[in-house]
Parts: C-alpha cells; sequence; structure tokens
C-alpha cells in the first residue's frame, strides 16, 4: 500500500493540514507550486501568519462570496469554510479552507484556469445573448407546456407595455392576456392568437399569423414548438408593412385621382355578376365619354381638367341608385353598373339623369366650365356573357350615341358593331397611311377675278388607298380630327405645300388649311417656322385657312397665335365666311387678310335674293377693310358674272379648274390662266 505521505505526493490538489495553532503540520509540494510560494514558506511547524506573509496572495483581501476578507484572517476569527479563487500568474487557483475537529484546518487548492475560462466565456456568451434580447426589434418569449412564461425579453415588454411584475418566471400566459385585455392591446380575436400555437403543435414547425390588436395595430406572431410541449415565439409589428400592401392592393384596383374602381376591379365585379346568373336577372352597363372635356383640359390646363374630373366624379354619384357603382376606366370615360335592370326603361332613366347632371354647367377654380356626355349602354346577358363582351358592346353603343350628335345615351344593337368594325379598320388604315406616304396634294388654282390669272393655289388632301382606291376626305378628315391624326398629318400637308410652292413665281401663295384640333397643338408656331426655313418658300407666298370654330374657345389664346404667325409675314384667311354666328366680330377682333364667301351662297346666287344681299354685303365689308373676298365653288359663266358684278376680287371654282396634281400645276402657271386651256 502507498503511504499517506506517498499519496500525498500524487495528488493533483495541493494540500496542507494545520492544527490548532495554525501551525503546518503536513504538506505536499503542489500547494507550494500553485501558490507560488518561496522555498520554506510552507513547511512543518510553519504558522499560518509567516505563510501569509511570505506568501502574499494570502495576506491579501479576497472577495469570497458576499464577504471581502483575507485568508488569514477568515483562519484566526471564524470557524467556517472558506472558500476563494485567487490569481496567481496566469493561473486561477480555487483555495479551500475546511475546519476539522480539533480547531485545526484542511487547506485545498486547486488549478481551475480551464473552468475559469470556460466559465467566462459562458458568461460572455450570455451577456451577448442578453444584449441580443435585449436589443431586438421584435419582442419575444418562452412559455412552458403549461403555458407558464419561462423569459421574454425587453421588446416583448415594450409591444404590450407589460408591468415588470408580468414579466417574471412563472407568469401564467392567462395573467399577461388578461392585463392587455384592460389595456385596450389585446387580440380582437382570442382564438386567432391560440390557433396559431395549435398550428405549430401539430405540424411539429413554426406557424405564422398576424393578429389585430384592440388598439388597430397589426403584431406577426411565429411560433416555434419546444420538444417539452412548449414554445419559443417572436413578435413582431408590421401595421405599417400591413397598410402599405393594401394600400397598394388598393391602387392596383382603383383610380388615384378619383378614387373610383379602375377597369381591373371592375372587370372583377363584372365576372363576378355574369358568373352567379343571380337567377335570370339583368344588369346595364354604361359607358359614358365626356363630350368637349379634352378642349377644357387643354384651354385651362390639366391642373383644372384633374379638378373637374373630381367634380363629375361627384356629380355622377349623385345619380346612383342603390346597388349602382361607378369606375373610371382613364382619362374622361367612365364606367356605370347598375344592378336588376329588368326593363330597358330602368336604363334608360339612369342613362338620362346622368346626361343632365354633366350637361349643368360646372365651377371649377372660379371659372365656369360647360361640358356633357355621351352614354353607351348594353345589357348583360343579352348583348353579351362575359365582362369584355358586354364592355365592347357598350362602347360600342357609345360610339354610336358620339356619332348621334353627342349629350345623348344609345342602347347597343348588334348591327351597330359592322360600323364599329369599319371604322376602326379606317382608322388602322389612316394610321398605315401616314406612315406609308399614301397621301398626295392637289392643288385647285385661284385667280384674279379681273385679269383671270392665277395668284395661288389652294392645298387639298388625296388619300390613294391600296385597295379602296381615293378615299374622299370628308371620310376621312372628321376621323383624324377625332383621333388627333390631324396633328402629323396636318404638319406633313403644311411642309409638303410649302416644298411644292417654293418652285413657282415669287407672286403666287399656296393656302393650307388649319383644322381646330391641329390649331390648338402648342407645336403650331414653330412648325410654320420649320417649313418656311426648310423648303425656303417666302412667308407671304404662304396663306393660312382657318375657320371661325378655331375661335370659338379660348379666343385669347387663339388670336395670340394668329398674331404671332401673321407677324412673321404669313396672310391668314377665314375660311367659309358668313356660315358660322360671330364671324363679323372676330373680323373686329384680327386683322384677316382674305374672307372666302362659302360656296353654299355662291350655288343659290341665281335663286336667292337673300345669298346676292349676303354676298354683296360681305364684298363691301371687305373691300372697307382692305380684306381681300374670295368667292368659292363658282363653276358657271352667270355665277362668275355675279360676283364679278358684286366686286369678289379672286375667285375659285370648278368653272377656272378642278384641284390638280403637282405635275399639272407647272404646265397651268406657264398658261398664266386657267381660262386660255378652255
Amino acid at each position: 500500500m502507498l503511504s499517506s505521505f506517498r499519496i500525498l505526493e500524487i495528488m493533483q490538489q495541493g494540500v496542507a493540514l494545520l492544527d490548532a495553532d495554525l501551525r503546518v503540520v503536513i504538506f505536499n509540494d503542489r500547494i507550494g507550486k500553485l501558490l507560488q510560494a518561496p522555498k520554506g514558506a510552507i513547511e512543518v511547524g510553519v504558522s499560518a501568519t509567516r505563510m501569509a506573509a511570505q506568501i502574499p496572495i494570502l495576506g491579501r483581501t479576497q472577495q469570497s462570496d458576499d464577504s471581502q476578507e483575507s485568508w488569514l484572517t477568515h483562519l484566526l476569527t471564524c470557524s467556517t469554510l472558506f472558500y476563494q479563487e485567487i490569481s496567481v500568474g496566469e493561473r486561477i487557483v480555487s483555495l479551500t479552507s475546511t475546519p476539522v475537529d480539533d480547531g485545526g484546518w484542511l487547506i485545498s487548492c486547486d488549478d481551475i484556469s480551464a473552468l475559469a475560462s470556460i466559465r467566462k466565456d459562458m458568461a460572455d456568451q450570455n451577456r451577448r445573448f442578453d444584449a441580443a434580447l435585449a436589443n431586438m426589434p421584435h419582442g419575444l418569449c418562452m412559455f412552458d407546456a403549461d403555458k407558464n412564461l419561462l423569459l421574454c425579453n425587453a421588446g416583448y415588454c415594450r409591444l404590450y407595455d407589460l408591468p415588470e411584475t408580468l414579466t417574471r418566471p412563472g407568469t401564467p400566459l392567462w395573467q399577461i392576456l388578461d392585463y392587455r385585455q384592460t389595456a385596450g392591446n389585446a387580440p380582437v380575436q382570442q382564438e386567432a392568437y391560440f390557433d396559431v400555437v395549435v398550428e405549430a403543435a401539430l405540424k411539429g414547425s413554426a406557424a405564422s399569423e398576424n393578429i389585430v390588436l384592440m388598439d388597430g395595430r397589426v403584431i406577426k406572431i411565429t411560433h416555434n414548438p419546444m420538444e417539452n410541449g412548449g414554445y419559443v415565439a417572436t413578435h413582431e409589428d408590421v401595421t405599417e408593412s400591413v397598410r402599405a400592401e393594401e394600400q397598394i392592393k388598393h391602387m392596383a384596383g382603383h383610380d388615384p385621382l378619383t378614387g373610383l374602381p379602375n377597369r381591373t376591379l371592375l372587370r372583377e365585379k363584372l365576372e363576378k355578376e355574369l358568373a352567379l346568373g343571380n337567377g335570370g336577372k339583368r344588369c346595364a352597363l354604361l359607358c359614358l365619354d365626356l363630350d368637349h372635356f379634352k378642349r377644357a383640359n387643354d384651354t385651362l390646363g390639366h391642373a383644372v381638367g384633374d379638378l373637374l374630373l373630381k367634380a363629375v366624379t361627384d356629380r355622377l354619384k349623385t345619380c346612383l341608385g342603390e346597388g349602382d357603382s361607378i369606375a373610371r376606366l382613364g382619362g374622361d370615360e367612365f364606367v356605370v353598373f347598375q344592378e336588376e335592370v329588368q326593363t330597358k326603361e330602368r336604363a334608360a332613366a339612369l342613362a338620362q339623369r346622368l346626361v343632365n347632371a354633366i350637361g349643368e354647367t360646372f365651377v371649377v377654380e372660379g371659372q365656369p366650365v360647360q361640358i356633357g356626355v355621351s352614354i353607351g349602354i348594353a345589357i348583360a346577358p343579352d348583348d353579351g356573357d362575359t365582362a369584355d363582351g358586354v364592355l365592347k358592346n357598350a362602347d360600342t353603343a357609345l360610339y354610336k350615341a358620339k356619332t348621334d350628335g353627342r349629350g345623348t345615351y344609345c342602347f347597343f344593337e348588334p348591327a351597330m358593331d359592322a360600323g364599329i368594325q369599319k371604322r376602326r379598320k379606317l382608322e388602322v388604315d389612316l394610321r398605315q397611311a401616314i406612315a406609308g406616304s399614301q397621301f398626295e396634294i392637289y392643288y385647285q388654282p385661284q385667280v384674279n377675278a379681273g385679269t383671270e390669272e392665277v395668284v395661288g393655289f389652294e392645298a387639298l388632301l388625296r388619300w390613294h388607298h391600296p385597295e379602296r382606291g381615293l378615299v374622299s376626305p370628308a371620310e376621312f378628315i372628321p376621323l383624324a380630327e377625332e383621333t388627333g391624326l390631324i396633328v402629323p398629318l396636318g404638319e406633313w400637308v403644311l411642309r409638303q405645300a410649302c416644298k411644292d410652292a417654293a418652285s413657282w413665281p415669287g407672286h403666287v401663295r399656296v393656302a393650307v388649311n388649319l383644322s381646330p384640333v391641329q390649331f390648338r397643338s402648342p407645336s403650331l408656331t414653330h412648325t410654320v417656322i420649320s417649313a418656311l426655313a426648310d423648303s425656303g418658300l417666302s412667308a407671304f407666298q404662304l396663306e393660312l385657312e382657318i375657320t371661325e370654330s378655331v375661335l370659338l374657345t379660348d379666343s385669347k389664346t387663339a388670336l395670340a397665335t394668329l398674331h404671332h404667325i401673321k407677324g412673321l409675314g404669313v396672310r391668314i384667311a377665314m375660311d367659309d365666311f358668313g356660315t358660322g354666328y360671330s364671324s363679323l366680330s372676330y373680323l373686329r377682333l384680327f386683322p384677316f387678310d382674305k374672307i372666302k364667301i362659302d360656296q353654299s351662297f355662291i350655288r343659290e346666287l341665281g335663286d336667292s335674293k337673300d345669298c346676292a344681299a349676303i354676298v354683296k354685303a360681305v364684298v363691301d365689308l371687305g373691300s372697307s377693310l382692305g380684306i381681300t373676298t374670295t368667292a368659292e365653288g363658282v363653276e358657271t359663266t352667270d355665277q362668275l358674272d355675279q360676283v364679278r358684278e358684286h366686286g369678289c376680287t379672286e375667285i375659285q371654282g370648278y368653272f377656272f379648274g378642278k384641284p390638280l396634281p403637282f405635275s399639272h400645276v407647272e404646265k397651268l402657271l406657264r398658261k398664266g390662266s386657267p381660262s386660255q386651256s378652255r
């Protein structure tokens, strides 16, 4: 057997036994090494006082549990176990002083550096974990299988404004929920909260749910089940993101200006109604298009136009009955959906209310605005059993209402579709014609009434359709104006006419018509300047013809544009003079260079004394104002004699020549007078 001394020497612990007088009775070398004691500091018979004097660490005051005292002081004054962890060089040593029965002490020490390092790492990790929990943007909580709180972070407390007493481990969940009920931030539906807990437990993985609180917030709760039946949950305030998603969803189905449902939402509603069938009940779809809105929008500005659309929306809503709804498709197009329409009369009554309401004057930003509305009506399922079909047929009826003079309503009829398809085909062809150079300008001579010499030509547009041949301007010009294609088409005519006329003698002018739509284009003046510069044509040789309708809306802006163009040296003529209501008043407002007497008066010269009197009055008026007067539509010798007798200065009509291609103009100019070719 090993001796007691041998056992002490092979021990990893350092050991020393002190008697009742605190003197060393026995020890091993290990204790000296661990305490880094100098030689002779620990020997048999050495007192504890001497040991403390020679081994500084034993004399220092050390933290021990809840007290601060030195090793020597404790041995001298106490008789209880004394445990210390002390730093000795790079080591952490545990020093345990245990009282024995005879009044002595058993002193033991051990190298716990590795354990201390592990504990330090764990403490650091716990601090980081605590910091992470405390600074999480979301609330976190952990409950056991009995739904008693194990832990929660500061975010969880802040989220529900919990008092400290409800955040302690062991707090039942029901107490927390009861408090939140009183505080007004409990779930609106308690069962929804527990449903997500059950779902997570059943599937054995995380489950999430957005829970609406009594205070209006939305909290996303994600439950993660634990093996022991408890769970860990995160609580995230997603109120703003949910509202943002709802706003995006709302915007996807609603018009941002008026707040009305848009085409997407309308189609969904219509498809749903048609799918249900409603036991054979019928519904009506009314397509609305505002009359003259573009004119108001262009003249008053888009800001006023937006306010006008809002005012229109408010007025339309006042006309709706129970179950009726309204949507905006875009621009100035609206749709009214009318439920349970057993007879056309009910839809007609609503349409008439809408026409009457929009026809009343609006006052926007202090300015009176007069518009109207045209309405096309389709009845479902009679006029279509799909949303697209009903919409298409209501739109077809709308086109018929607009062509019938606007400010009215029209029901869909199957025969309308053929006419619409023809019009749409013509519009497609017209766009292709502009891109494919299918247009040509013909020139009709204008002659001096006295000498019969050519003084100018009016540029008249002709369309050579590849399939239909020559298409009448009366057919495609209104369509070009309605679709806005008249702007690029009119610009081409102006540029080409200037280019052609540049090769004519300097005293021969070219007259180009400007449509009201073209005149409202903000680039008109620039286009005129550019056409003259590119062609090299003298401004004096260009004459622009306008009708009274150009001046009917926003006359101040129109007159300013006319003055600008006239200032360039370009001549301005009023076409179709005498057919409008205010022709005479416009002569006072603007110094026209020419007035063209409408051919309807010339045609009746031989049969109507009134027409003769009007022609005479216009010529006399022109003469007194120094304005050239042109008689249009002169076709007979009798008409020629009469307009000469009345004093017209220029003549245009088939008597002196029909419109000619550009290639024939040079030949006519060489002859000097059209009459020489007759």
